[in-house]
């Protein structure tokens, strides 16, 4: 099988295009978790597929390590578009659409002259907060904002979909909290109807965040681009951030604007290898 590793800020995701490989006779889940596995497979944050749409350009799907499927992922679109610009799955637009589990996507790559894509914008649409927004048992205020008890502790943060569920937490020092301790608990907490994202961010102006993340299925992470914009979009609700800014991940940087209610996300795609594996 042809395979191509990618990755985003470190956000790596094993890459199969379904326009060259036929995968009917594979159990996907079980191919993503082999796949990803460090020791056994290739080593990843999961697996993503590249196929044709019937609503949009081109269209992917994600399965995370642990074999779950996810409904989006930012730093994977990013991925995405670059490999469909690169093939010629596009036909050489530069802005297209990408079909997500979670809704049709904009993307826009930045060619160089030898026609390879560093970077891409996406354009993620509107962000939606509450309960209902992400499968949460229980009640927040209107701002979205809840609290879960873990073991005692109380935990509150941002209820945020970015067609995926976030739960965005603003502590004091995001680069030094427990998230490996914290993350998984939270992931899996009984409110949670489909588990959950979760962030722990930390605001050093209105225009800079410290980020990091327990990302559901796949654990800590180098990035989370659907997370990175709910935490700015949280930011925003909250009065604490501007409508541009610049998030600091594990991995590396990322643009996130909020203009006229919807969330751009702006950064890197990187080809890691391209070739065969044997299933």
């Amino acid at each position: 099988m042809k395979v191509t590793k990618m990755h985003a800020l470190g956000n790596n995701y094993i890459y199969i295009s379904e326009f060259e490989e036929k995968l009917t006779n594979y159990q996907l889940s079980d191919l993503a978790v082999q796949l990803s596995d460090v020791r056994k497979g290739i080593g990843s944050d999961g697996m993503i597929l590249i196929g044709p749409s019937q609503s949009a350009d081109i269209r992917m799907r994600i399965f995370n390590a642990d074999g779950s499927e996810a409904e989006n992922c930012g730093n994977g679109l990013r991925c995405v578009a670059k490999y469909a610009y690169e093939h010629g799955y596009v036909h050489g637009q530069t802005n297209f659409q990408i079909e997500t589990k979670a809704g049709i996507v904009d993307a826009t790559v930045y060619p160089d002259a030898n026609g390879y894509v560093p970077s891409v914008t996406v354009d993620m649409g509107t962000v939606q907060f509450g309960p209902e927004a992400v499968g949460f048992r229980g009640e927040a205020d209107r701002a979205g904002r809840a609290s879960i008890e873990v073991n005692g502790d109380i935990y509150s943060g941002y209820l945020v979909s970015v067609g995926n569920p976030h739960f965005v937490q603003f502590v004091e020092n995001a680069k030094e909290y427990p998230v490996e301790e914290i993350g998984p608990k939270i992931e899996h907490h009984p409110s949670f109807i489909h588990r959950t994202n979760v962030e722990f961010v930390t605001p050093k102006t209105p225009y800079e965040l410290d980020f990091r993340v327990w990302e559901r299925g796949s654990g800590i992470t180098f990035a989370c681009g659907t997370g990175a914009c709910a935490s700015v979009a949280a930011g925003v609700a909250a009065g604490l951030l501007a409508e541009q800014v610049t998030v600091h991940l594990l991995g590396g940087d990322l643009r996130i604007e909020i203009r006229n209610g919807r969330v751009l996300m702006t950064g890197e795609a990187v080809e890691v290898f391209t070739g065969e594996v044997h299933i």
